[in-house]
């Protein structure tokens, strides 16, 4: 918050800020909004189709960075996400409300990866890490208020208004922030030394037309395969098996190589980031029904069982911005990804009806407290070991990792549940009947909660492969 760097942290911080709320808003409005527009039946596109355009948008972003700088992706990424909430807020039917999630989706991922750059551009590497704990503090505000000022624009002015109000948010910061955003784009590369050398010999880059092609052979397998996830049948088998087919030589070409082998360095950083935010989002897409339909929580009691993670979050990602912490960022992760674990398991104990149901508040602070030391940690190390031409493109990365896990680790989740019959406890809920105890199968629920907390520590033994190699004496 120096002189020097004030107006373009409050600015970027600000871009955060909006997606923040964006998220924990627009899902807290999302359901009347298809009720109102009679497209409950396409509700679950609504979500994936903001994911699938953000993948795309992701890789397209990397490269455009790594060509022009991060300016025009960032002032193209926020008038797209602005111009996709416009579309849904004005909608008149569900196709066209879906229409501005997937536009809102290009948006995003377009302004994700360019964030990620201006601060390798704008920042020196002492200064990133805090840099990364203000992006993590920016979700606290939202993530606490973010669902009851929704529900209250809802009941009192409409869902429209949810949706039209958030790009007024960042208006003004953007344009404090917008000169000095110009000057880090357009300033020289760090002269040579400024930055560690690349660990492992640097694969030839793949033509820019071809990686595009891959991008959107990956989105389209990740959309195949959450719909084959949504209706377990006989014929599902035919979308799930082209979308591995589109999915797995994208994702191969997308990803540094090494990256599904853990190779030390960077590598192991774009893998531990997907491990690490998939496993504890496809635990948390689970934790609200598990509290309404086992112990009979209220939707909004649900919701904010949830909201101190975002608190204990930001926390972490303090603790791992302070410089004498720097030397140890990879036990930071392993211990992070423990907490990670630990607050899965703990979480999952609500389904035993005699622990008090307070047990998940506080095992999930202690799963944000883990997040923030894992998360920010690895968008450190991503950009300690980038090269400058390589920032966009390992940027993306990382990001398509994040947003490539979920989707595959809460598809699955989804559909072992709905497999034991889990999905008979959704719909039970939905009908606002009180059979939904009774239909209620809690081993689908242990069935999502324990493998994330199993696969959550092995990313604890895959952190201790943060760091590249050291080559010198005695460790060549």
């Amino acid at each position: 918050m120096g002189r020097s760097y004030r107006a373009l942290t409050l600015g970027i911080v600000s871009v955060v800020l909006m997606i923040a709320f964006e998220a924990t808003a627009v899902g807290t409005a999302m359901p009347i909004a298809a009720r109102e527009l009679d497209g409950l039946g396409l509700y679950a596109f609504a979500f994936s189709g903001y994911f699938t355009t953000s993948l795309l948008a992701m890789v397209v972003s990397g490269q455009w960075c790594d060509r022009s700088g991060p300016l025009p992706p960032l002032a193209a990424g926020i008038g797209g996400f602005a111009a996709g909430l416009v579309i849904s807020g004005t909608a008149q039917s569900m196709w066209p409300f879906v229409l501005g999630r997937a536009v809102q989706g290009l948006g995003g991922g377009l302004v994700i990866v360019a964030l990620y750059v201006v601060v390798g551009r704008a920042y020196p590497e002492r200064l990133r890490p805090s840099v990364m704990a203000a992006f993590a503090a920016s979700w606290v505000v939202p993530s606490i208020v973010g669902p009851l000022v929704s529900g209250t624009v809802t009941e009192q002015l409409g869902w429209r208004w949810v949706f039209l109000a958030i790009p007024v948010l960042v208006a003004l910061p953007l344009a404090v922030m917008l000169p000095p955003l110009r000057r880090a784009a357009h300033a020289p590369d760090p002269a040579p030394g400024t930055l560690p050398e690349a660990p492992e010999p640097v694969a030839p880059p793949v033509r820019d037309g071809r990686r595009i092609w891959y991008a959107v052979a990956l989105a389209t397998g990740a959309a195949l395969l959450q719909y084959a996830g949504q209706d377990i049948s006989p014929l599902s088998v035919i979308p799930a098996v082209a979308g591995i087919v589109l999915l797995v030589p994208s994702a191969l070409r997308l990803l540094p190589p090494g990256t599904f082998r853990a190779v030390r360095g960077l590598p192991t950083v774009i893998l531990m980031r997907g491990i690490a935010a998939g496993t504890f989002i496809a635990a948390e897409s689970f934790i609200p029904l598990m509290l309404v339909t086992q112990r009979g929580l209220s939707a909004t009691m649900a919701g904010l069982s949830l909201a101190g993670a975002g608190l204990t979050w930001a926390l972490g990602s303090y603790v791992q911005a302070r410089p004498r912490l720097a030397p140890i960022r990879e036990r930071l992760a392993q211990c992070g990804m423990v907490l990670s674990a630990a607050a899965i398991c703990g979480a999952s104990l609500a389904l035993v009806q005699s622990v008090p149901v307070w047990i998940v508040a506080v095992a999930w602070c202690a799963g944000g407290l883990g997040m923030g030391l894992v998360i920010s940690t690895l968008s450190v190390l991503m950009l300690e070991q980038s090269a400058p031409a390589e920032a966009g493109a390992n940027s993306a990365a990382l990001q398509v990792s994040d947003a490539l896990s979920n989707v595959l680790l809460v598809a699955a989740a989804g559909t072992v549940f709905a497999a034991l019959g889990g999905g008979t406890v959704g719909a039970a809920a939905d009908a606002g009947t009180h059979t939904a105890a009774a239909t209620s199968h809690p081993a689908a629920f242990a069935a999502v909660f324990l493998p994330a907390a199993a696969l959550a520590l092995v990313g604890a033994v895959v952190a201790g492969r943060l760091r590249p190699k050291k080559v010198g004496a005695g460790s060549a």
